[in-house]
């Protein structure tokens, strides 16, 4: 995306599509997603999200997210604590 694609101001009549219904869309002209497209499909995340992605298990997140909806900023308070106390130990 160019720095001219944000600045171009959208034709699109917003209150017009807003008062559609999802019958009332003519999708016509775009394609069937058939298993043959998601088999060929990969996940494109950018770098800048990407390199801040983590694996937690299941039962993991679901007691940080048990905690309220402060979860991520806990979750993050933990690591730095453990981050913290293991740097106190290296140095002692």
């Amino acid at each position: 995306m160019s720095a001219n694609d944000l600045n171009n101001t959208s034709q699109t009549n917003w209150e017009a599509l807003e008062s559609m219904s999802d019958e009332d869309i003519d999708y016509s002209d775009i394609p069937p997603l058939t298993d043959e497209f998601f088999e060929k499909a990969t996940l494109r995340i950018p770098t800048a999200q990407a390199k801040n992605l983590i694996q937690l298990d299941p039962d993991v997140i679901a007691w940080f997210q048990a905690q309220g909806s402060e979860y991520k900023t806990l979750i993050n308070a933990v690591l730095r604590r453990h981050i913290e106390s293991s740097a106190d130990q290296q140095s002692a």
